[in-house]
């Protein structure tokens, strides 16, 4: 298989979508594939309004067609409903090329934060846009059942995994501030509600790891808040390691792989009961869910680090793409024997 990547999200920005098709690259080799991308580098781009950290491409489907023509692939995936994504599946459809699709991204709840659009209309597009694939892959079965109910179709699950070599427990914890530590990971933009956690009366100290447009605003409203900017790698590990609850105020991530990391550094989740949460921590007991975050962060602290490792264990990034792999060559397979019969 030589597959092709369509994808708007890519380097430098640091999010899920980037990190999971970098290790899904990073492991096609073991399941019989190779892969070749079309990312934002490849096109001239403008920053994206209220979002400037995000370049938007200036692509045509003409431009991908003679991308692909060049990269020759088997298959073909599309990764985001940005301006490459819609020229690819443009391209494809005009030339009769099956595409399967990940839905990442809660684009209609995304939208309607920053201006004044029904999620209904925006939900009408993205269906259509993944309708016509031959699957369409989803990170967690909470979020499979409301894409179905929203009336998409063909949907296949694809999990997420963490690096449990460099997120771990460690034995030293350089201080962060006054314990206990309260920590969030994230792209500081509205979607992502961190000023619900910044905003609770909380012993001990607050901790955010990631920058973005609201980054500014946040600094001014919560003062006493310890902000790190982006971190990654070790530097990052470390900052988890060093921290006693990971609190995720998203209502809007549909996985967080961000939660994955917190569990294999050892750390207990406080987070509402939503999609991802719900999924990852659910009856693990490795975090507490609950509408009052504030005490879903107290509850947290009596969790044991080793319960929270423990968690974390069960999710790799060789799982994952094995996964993911396994579903495009079985959505090609089925509609192979779809048109045969």
């Amino acid at each position: 298989m030589r597959l092709l990547i369509a994808t708007d999200a890519w380097k430098p920005q640091i999010n899920g979508v980037v990190r999971s098709l970098e290790e899904m690259a990073a492991h096609a080799g073991r399941n019989g594939a190779e892969t070749c991308f079309i990312t934002p580098q490849d096109f001239a781009s403008f920053p994206m309004p209220t979002y400037p950290e995000i370049r938007l491409s200036l692509t045509l489907p003409r431009m991908i067609g003679r991308m692909m023509e060049r990269m020759a692939p088997s298959h073909v995936h599309i990764a985001t409903e940005g301006p490459i994504g819609f020229a690819t599946r443009r391209h494809c459809r005009a030339r009769g090329i099956p595409f399967t699709t990940s839905y990442h991204t809660r684009f209609p709840e995304y939208v309607a934060a920053r201006a004044p659009i029904p999620e209904d209309w925006t939900y009408r597009v993205i269906r259509r846009f993944h309708g016509a694939g031959l699957g369409m892959m989803v990170s967690t079965p909470s979020l499979a059942r409301e894409l179905s109910g929203r009336g998409f179709r063909r949907i296949m699950p694809w999990s997420r995994g963490v690096d449990t070599d460099l997120f771990r427990p460690r034995a030293e914890r350089p201080s962060l501030g006054n314990g206990p530590v309260y920590l969030t990971v994230s792209r500081l933009a509205v979607e992502k509600n961190i000023a619900a956690f910044l905003g609770l009366d909380l012993p001990g100290t607050k901790v955010v790891v990631g920058d973005g447009p609201a980054r500014r605003d946040l600094e001014a409203r919560f003062p006493d808040t310890l902000f790190l900017g982006a971190l990654s790698g070790a530097a990052l590990a470390q900052v988890y390691a060093s921290a006693d609850v990971f609190v995720f105020p998203s209502l809007t991530d549909t996985f967080g792989i961000v939660m994955l990391e917190a569990l294999a550094s050892g750390l207990p989740i406080a987070a509402y009961p939503v999609t991802g949460p719900r999924d990852i921590v659910g009856e693990t007991g490795c975090g507490v869910l609950d509408w009052d975050l504030r005490l879903a962060a107290l509850a947290a602290l009596s969790i044991s680090r080793e319960a929270c490792r423990s968690a974390a264990e069960g999710y790799t990034w060789e799982a994952s793409a094995r996964q993911f792999y396994d579903n495009i060559r079985e959505a090609h397979a089925a509609a192979g024997h779809a048109v045969a019969a």
